[in-house]
């Protein structure tokens, strides 16, 4: 029997889109806790670390990145949330990109999701402590430790 050309390509779409689907529905989830340090003046920079639990088990994280635009000030920002879309724990390490603007004076809440190259998202909420004003373009690299 000759199968068409037209219809094997439809075959070969249907098995790779299943194939896509069976894997995203087998993606976990998990939290994350994150403490960001940053400063800058026009271009700043940011670091600190943080703990990936997942799958009843802990995971060191650090993380760091470069801000640039209108950036002034410093700041401490704790941040908790989940992990959505990993299989593994190596899947939340990449680069995160947003873009963005903030002031915080004192004390300020803080609400960012994050998507980055293996399609982890990040989702998180917390505070921030510190006198920083910002519009600018920044990313966030984590790494497990």
């Amino acid at each position: 029997m000759h199968i068409s050309s037209a219809l094997r390509v439809a075959l070969l779409a249907l098995t790779a889109f299943a194939g896509t689907a069976l894997s995203s529905a087998r993606a976990d989830e998990g939290s994350v806790q994150l403490t960001i340090y940053k400063a800058g003046w026009v271009i700043g920079g940011s670091g600190g670390g943080g703990t990936l639990n997942f799958r009843g088990r802990n995971y060191a994280l650090s993380a760091g990145g470069l801000d640039y635009g209108l950036v002034f000030g410093g700041s401490k920002t704790v941040l908790r949330g989940r992990v959505s879309n990993i299989n593994r724990p190596s899947d939340v390490a990449g680069v995160y990109g947003a873009a963005g603007a903030g002031l915080a004076v004192g004390r300020g809440a803080r609400a960012i999701v994050l998507t980055n190259q293996k399609g982890a998202v990040l989702e998180l909420s917390g505070r921030q402590v510190g006198l920083m004003a910002n519009v600018d373009l920044s990313g966030l690299a984590i790494t497990l430790k």
